[in-house]
């Protein structure tokens, strides 16, 4: 019987029967073509402002984190601040306004960056610090994540 040898995290080298190598490609075979044709979630997924995203839609969907990294990592270390990456301009241009007419929080199921999230099961922290409404409301940072999380009833981290 011919053998395959697969290295493995907890071996240096496994023998496997040439079997077991043609059921495990057979079951990849089988369960990738079904994987390929996984619906996109009906998400009721708000439209922004402007006629078109900074980026394509297909790349904002699984790649945004990357550019607001990006973004972050250009402003924090290297001074330079732009607009088209900026978490603030995102939230600018995909506000959501609730049944009172003013812009939902992060909180909110129908405000843009929960209602993926929420789906994703994806915990961020962005609202910890940053605005999750566009315009005027000065707020500190306590006061933002107190309406924003819902463990706020944590007492704050004092600095020292």
């Amino acid at each position: 019987m011919k053998t395959l040898h697969v290295k493995t995290m907890y071996t240096k080298t496994r023998t496997l029967p040439v079997p077991v190598k043609s059921i495990l490609t057979a079951l990849i075979l089988i369960i990738a073509p079904a994987q390929a044709g996984v619906p996109v979630p009906d998400i009721p997924i708000p439209q922004g402002k402007g006629d078109k995203c900074v980026e394509e839609t297909p790349f904002m969907r699984t790649d945004h984190m990357e550019l607001l990294l990006h973004q972050r990592d250009e402003t924090v270390h290297n001074g330079i601040r732009t607009k088209k990456h900026s978490l603030k301009e995102c939230i600018n241009c995909h506000v959501v306004k609730g049944d009172d007419n003013v812009a939902v929080s992060y909180k909110n199921p129908k405000h843009f960056c929960n209602s993926c999230h929420t789906y994703a099961a994806v915990k961020i922290d962005c609202f910890e610090c940053h605005a999750s409404r566009p315009g005027n409301h000065k707020i500190s940072r306590q006061q933002n994540y107190q309406q924003q999380s819902p463990s706020a009833s944590q007492p704050a981290m004092s600095k020292h």
